[in-house]
């Protein structure tokens, strides 16, 4: 996969609680006009969860017809290895680069080792590139180093996106794929100076839905001027934290309202809207960068 930032997208909702596709449209220009190299489709920011299987696939097919150089992930969650499978079968049909893909977090006790087998049998099937997806705060599975290394031998298997915030792994994931072409996304904004430092290739990141080119600029920076991207990374921090201290993708949602790049805030059940003094500062963070 390419270098750079792909934007964990949120997924707009219309007045009817549907997927709204003109929303879509103007997103993906907005990340386009960002830089960014990819976007993400119904992950953690794209209330992945809360979409049917049916919307992923429609979601995906729409994307790639708007992505004009994007490269396009479809984000998969489910415990389901036939619906996994489904919808990495689906993502090749519709053009698109790969899946994020998350492990079974339903059965919390189940060994490493079925574990394994799981994205193994998933591998082994789907047609596409596999990005493995660590975020052990919502599926209760911590991926190890031993078990990335081991993953990783596959030839379907093109990276991992780190999302538990533990710069620890930094070096751990660098070393269990060392020797490889996979890529390494980190999850967590905060990190990603260090990250690049750590050879990482850039972030899929929440935050890219509302500072996309400043995200996208400390990426590219970075192999040729390393005290520019590590200045505009210390610049945008404050916002970042803020960012990242309110309830998401409702607060991107709700920012992104107030942005104008987005008609409605609305996100599904069980998640709730957010009211405009809840992540009032974040907002003027944000705002501040746009001047």
């Amino acid at each position: 996969m390419i270098a750079g930032v792909y934007p964990a997208s949120v997924t707009p909702f219309d007045a009817k609680g549907g997927i709204d596709y003109a929303a879509v449209a103007k997103l993906t220009a907005w990340f386009r006009a960002g830089g960014c190299k990819g976007v993400v489709l119904a992950g953690t920011n794209g209330e992945g969860p809360s979409l049917s299987a049916v919307e992923k696939r429609d979601l995906v097919k729409t994307s790639v017809a708007l992505a004009e150089g994007l490269d396009v992930i479809l984000g998969v969650a489910t415990p389901s290895l036939d619906e996994a499978v489904w919808l990495c079968k689906q993502t090749g049909a519709a053009g698109a680069k790969g899946v994020l893909l998350m492990p079974p977090g339903y059965f919390r006790d189940v060994s490493e080792e079925g574990i394994a087998r799981w994205f193994e049998a998933v591998l082994d099937k789907s047609p596409v590139g596999v990005l493995i997806y660590n975020f052990p705060q919502r599926t209760g599975i911590t991926l190890t180093p031993e078990l990335m290394h081991r993953l990783s031998k596959h030839d379907r298997m093109v990276g991992l996106k780190d999302s538990s915030g533990n710069a620890d792994n930094l070096a751990s994931y660098a070393d269990a794929l060392s020797g490889s072409t996979k890529s390494l996304f980190v999850g967590d904004e905060t990190l990603l100076v260090r990250a690049l430092a750590a050879g990482w290739t850039g972030t899929i990141s929440g935050a890219a839905n509302l500072v996309p080119g400043w995200l996208s600029q400390i990426v590219s920076e970075w192999p040729r001027n390393r005290e520019s991207a590590e200045t505009k990374h210390e610049l945008i921090m404050p916002a970042l934290k803020e960012i990242r201290s309110c309830k998401q993708p409702a607060a991107n949602k709700l920012i992104l309202h107030e942005l104008g790049v987005l008609p409605s805030a609305d996100v599904r059940l069980p998640l709730e809207s957010l009211a405009g003094e809840q992540v009032a500062l974040a907002l003027a963070k944000v705002r501040q960068l746009y001047r």
